[in-house]
């Protein structure tokens, strides 16, 4: 590994903003300190840059294997360095389903010869593997996923037993998608004696604010009655807010939430424009939910953001409402999308590192990263704050090839990501060649 200088940093990290040189060695960081002069294999000039630990995305969908004629792990997790996100955890819902130990051997052995980025897979839970899912090593597997509402295949966990031996057996991090699949059929069926055709506007009101409520409550009720480990993914109502907390610190919550990057930006007011575009599931609500969830982001009661990166083709996307699936890429644009929120007075800065790095490490126990620190491996972004980045095909690496911030154009630009200490993205190219690392988790 080389021997990397960065020069004249502005560090944001840990709460605080200074000026630094970073020296990193054999993947990891050596020494941080002013005037650090040492021969090195190569020297970043970083004067006027700002410098954040790697972005941590913990819900992302990269299709592989099954899925992978709309998205791949090369793709995506080069999509995802040119966006400044490191390390990545990947759902089951591929194809296979993720729901057996060999299954997810697989997906680790294709991750480590094709990712650029740091990896690590959810193990998937059904209603009949939970012995399979018992298996799964804490060390280094990220989480057991649950989805306590629709999904793909056999993932749908809606059997009480099942649930139950779930969140009293599993001694590790469970990760929710929590709609409840009752009341979707319910308002499906009501919309359609109603309406001789579904539009896009009807999809929060069919995948409703009660449907997430509902089966999210359930969820925290669970945790609660085991003492479980519990991460609800991609919270998108004001209403299921109340079911977290803000006042204790992270580390010792039992409880925590995520909220994505189309939650805090969209509104059921961009159908109009977007249309099946931003179309997920959950989905996009109101600006009163919005608004109250980006205020949940700020006081806690919101631990992480993520992305809940899931391509489809265009031309998947371009069927009517009803035929076309849920979901979009975003990992690419995760962290401009955040800094333009900087720009525009909602974040700062090091509030951003917080809900994407540092909180995500704490969440998932993550050994030596999420953070800028002596010892810690180097997972590291640089951005130009004040370099606009236009969004069109020609620069999308999603294999998708199209994003719903497309002919947007953000205030800040990705600059050099570092994974694991090695260059992997510099000025708007990718360095081929080198691959990420499994993560490790730090739990007994």
């Amino acid at each position: 590994m080389s021997k990397i200088l960065i020069k004249n940093a502005t560090l944001i990290n840990e709460g605080e903003q200074k000026v630094t040189d970073i020296l990193i060695n054999k993947g990891l960081i050596e020494k941080i300190d002013t005037n650090i002069n040492v021969s090195c294999d190569r020297v970043i000039d970083a004067e006027g840059l700002h410098l954040l630990p790697g972005l941590i995305d913990d819900q992302v969908h990269f299709r592989e294997p099954g899925l992978t004629y709309k998205a791949d792990i090369w793709h995506e997790s080069r999509a995802a360095v040119a966006g400044g996100t490191t390390s990545f955890m990947e759902m089951p819902n591929t194809v296979p389903n993720t729901l057996t130990q060999d299954l997810l051997a697989d997906k680790y052995q294709i991750a480590a010869t094709q990712s650029i980025a740091n990896y690590s897979f959810f193990m998937g839970a059904a209603n009949d593997n939970l012995e399979e899912v018992l298996r799964t090593n804490p060390k280094n597997v990220c989480g057991v996923k649950v989805f306590m509402g629709s999904s793909t295949g056999n993932m749908l966990v809606d059997n009480e037993t099942t649930l139950e031996g779930i969140f009293s057996q599993v001694p590790m991090l469970i990760a929710t998608h929590c709609e409840d699949e009752e009341t979707i059929k319910m308002n499906l069926a009501r919309y359609k004696s109603e309406y001789d055709q579904l539009t896009i506007e009807m999809h929060p009101l069919i995948r409703s604010s009660e449907a997430c409520y509902i089966s999210s409550s359930s969820a925290v009720a669970l945790a609660k009655r085991h003492g479980t480990r519990l991460h609800i993914l991609h919270i998108s109502t004001a209403d299921e807010l109340k079911l977290f907390q803000h006042n204790i610190p992270l580390a010792e919550k039992k409880i925590t939430a995520e909220a994505c990057i189309h939650h805090l930006w969209f509104s059921d007011k961009d159908y109009a424009e977007k249309g099946n575009f931003i179309k997920w599931n959950p989905a996009v609500k109101t600006a009163k939910d919005r608004d109250a969830i980006f205020q949940a982001v700020l006081d806690g009661k919101i631990d992480v953001i993520a992305t809940d990166h899931a391509p489809h083709t265009f031309e998947e996307k371009s069927r009517p409402y009803s035929e076309a699936p849920s979901g979009g890429p975003l990992v690419q644009h995760a962290l401009q999308a955040l800094l333009d929120f900087y720009h525009q007075g909602k974040m700062t800065l090091e509030q951003i590192v917080q809900k994407t790095a540092h909180n995500t490490a704490v969440c998932f126990q993550l050994e030596n990263r999420g953070f800028i620190r002596e010892g810690y491996w180097a997972d590291l972004v640089l951005v130009d704050l004040n370099k606009p980045y236009q969004v069109n095909r020609a620069n999308i690496l999603s294999k998708c090839k199209w994003s719903p911030f497309e002919d947007h154009t953000f205030q800040s630009s990705i600059t050099h990501t570092l994974v694991s200490g090695n260059i992997v993205y510099e000025n708007g190219e990718i360095i081929e060649g080198i691959s990420g690392r499994r993560l490790l988790f730090d739990r007994d």
